[in-house]
Parts: C-alpha cells; structure tokens; sequence
C-alpha cells in the first residue's frame, strides 16, 4: 500500500512524514523544501501478533507494512507547471490512495505561501490543479477515441462516450471519485484512466499541540465541509508526533494519557488508511514466524492465499480458519481444534479482519 502525502508547501507534511517513518526528510522554512519524494516503509501497529506469536513461541513477527511518500509542496498553477507541478503530479499517480494535509494552526514563524490560515481554501487549490490536471488528460484520451472510433468499434464507442460523460463531470470542478459509475464496465474504464481524482483521499488537520486532543475551529470547518462526501478528517499534531519519536517505547503511552490522547496519531491514521482504502488484515503463526498480511475487503480465500504466494492461489484446496478473538480467549490453536473452532472453508469463503488461517495447497 502506498500513500502519497501531499498539500501546500509549510502545511507540515514533511513533519508528518518524519514523525511516522523517522526517515529523516529533510524540513526547512520554505517552499519545494521537497524536491524528491522521500519514502519510508512503516510497520503496521497490531497487537494481535504479539499474543500470536507468544502462543506459538515464534521465532519473529513480521507487521503488514505501508509505504509513505512524502511528495513536493503544490501551489496555484501546478497543472500548467508551475512550482514543481510537473513533477508533483507526476508523483502522486505513482500512489494508491491521497493524504492530503491540511494546516490548522497558527504560528508566526512558519510562514504560509498564501499569508492566512483558511484550510479549506487551501484544500481547494490543491483538489482544483488536481482536477485540471485530469481534465487535461481526459481532453487527449477524447481526442484519441475520436479518432480510432470511426471505426465503429463498440467497446471504444462506449469508452468515447464514458469519456465525455466524465470529463463533462470534472468540468463542473468535481473529482473523479465522486463520479457515479453505472457498472462494471465503467469501474474498469475508470481504473484504466489512472486519472488522479480517482484515488481514495484521506485529509489530515494538522493542529497545533494544544489542539491535538479536542481539535480547533479549523479542524472543525474541515469536517463540516466533508460531513456530506466519503472523506474522513483526521486530527493530528504532527508536532506530537514528532515528539513521541523521541521518547523510549515504554514511555509513549504515560505521554499520551498526559496530553489527552489514547492513541497515536500514526495509529489512527493507518486505520484510517486501511478503511479507505477497503484493506483489512489476515494472520498466520508458527514456530518460525507471526505474520500479518494485507488484503482487500471481500477477498476470497484463494485471492489472499495468493497475498502470501501465487502458487497458494493457484493450487488451492482449503483453509483452515479461527478468528484470532476465539484463539486469544482459548489460548492456543490445539485448544481451539478441540473445541472445534478452527472451521475448514471453501473457494468462496471470504477472508475476514483479524482471521487466523493455515492454507492448504497443491502444485
């Protein structure tokens, strides 16, 4: 899973950035600080494999992990090129799903590229060079499909006409996700088109410090705005983030409950992302490894089988499957085959968040 970070310059993704990855991406007082996307794996917190992986004495544990690009600072004209829109965009469609960070505070030492704090203006710019930029390209997809469909080829009249359908719809300054798609056809024309607008967005508030646990008027004006579309809001002090980074592992959760949190803002953001992004998590144990893997929602058993190793899909027979809340109340696997929990499911069983399972197969 990959998550583009982006936003207007001196909005703190970099900040961000370095607090949940301790990457180190270099910050600085200025525009396009960023230049290069600096990327950084991040292990996904589950306390689920820490109780696994004691029933099963393991040997290590291996977290599902999530990708964060830290990508340039975009302003006003980014579609045409101008600051490093280019690039930037470039960037962004190498992504699965947008963070988009919004700055919520106040603070005179750390200018802003407009001169005033108005998050959702801000958030507007970012989305409208976003939508030009689609807008753009739709224009070259028509121009193409105008030209091979004389042919009187069905699919790419139906293609041609979806085009215009939806670049009518950008037009309107709306984003591709919120376009309504009538079937499956159109999902997958939609995929193709690799238009930015398209991927799943997440917004951040960045607060100040003391706004991190209650938020602030500016955290509550972006929420109102997206209380009618599918976008959550977050709220996080990148700041406290970056400050939790310094403190030794067991003296995060004595932090938190000082400031009023119960929870990271790392935390709450990766759950955010999975939900997003439609991803939930599956598990196995053994002797040698604890391990969390990362599938989508409704996936089938043959499909996450192949998360682990195409021939896990390819020659599928069963599997044998325990939610880990049954296998943590008994203890261990051997009491829950006694008690028969562990249940043996089929090609179109569903995999579900927090299953533990053991895949049969033969190639």
């Amino acid at each position: 899973m990959k998550l583009g970070i982006v936003g207007l310059p001196n909005v703190g993704k970099s900040t961000l950035f370095n607090a949940i990855t301790k990457a180190g991406a270099e910050i600085a007082n200025y525009a396009f600080c960023t230049i290069e996307p600096n990327i950084g794996v991040v292990g996904v917190p589950d306390e689920r494999l820490e109780v696994l992986a004691r029933q099963e004495h393991s040997a290590k544990i291996t977290k599902a992990t999530i990708e964060f690009f830290d990508i340039a600072g975009l302003v006003e004209g980014a579609s045409h090129g101008e600051g490093l829109g280019n690039k930037f965009l470039a960037n962004i469609r190498e992504v699965d799903a947008i963070i988009h960070v919004c700055r919520c505070f106040e603070d005179e030492n750390i200018s802003h590229v407009v001169g005033s704090i108005n998050p959702i203006r801000d958030f507007e710019t970012v989305e409208l060079e976003l939508i030009l930029s689609d807008i753009e390209q739709l224009e070259r997809r028509m121009e193409k499909l105008e030209r091979t469909s004389r042919s009187n080829d069905a699919a790419l009249l139906s293609e041609l006409r979806f085009v215009k359908s939806l670049l009518s719809f950008l037009e309107q300054e709306q984003p591709a996700r919120e376009y309504i798609l009538e079937n499956d056809e159109e999902k997958e024309m939609m995929k193709n088109l690799f238009l930015l607008t398209s991927k799943p967005i997440l917004v951040v508030a960045n607060v100040a410090e003391a706004d991190a646990a209650d938020g602030n008027e500016y955290f509550r004006a972006l929420s109102d705005y997206f209380a009618k579309d599918k976008v959550e809001v977050i709220c996080i002090s990148a700041q406290i983030e970056a400050e939790i980074q310094e403190l030794q592992p067991e003296e995060h959760a004595a932090f938190l409950k000082e400031i009023g949190l119960k929870e990271s803002g790392l935390d709450r953001l990766i759950r955010a992302s999975y939900k997003t992004l439609g991803l939930i998590s599956f598990l196995t144990a053994g002797a040698t490894e604890t391990r969390a893997w990362t599938t989508t929602a409704g996936a089938k058993a043959p499909q996450a089988a192949g998360v682990i190793h195409s021939d896990f899909e390819r020659g599928f027979i069963a599997a044998e499957v325990v939610p880990f809340d049954i296998l943590a109340e008994l203890g261990s696997l051997q009491k829950a085959k006694e008690k028969g929990c562990v249940r043996k499911e089929g090609k179109k069983y569903e995999i579900q968040d927090g299953d533990v399972v053991l895949f049969r197969f033969n190639v």
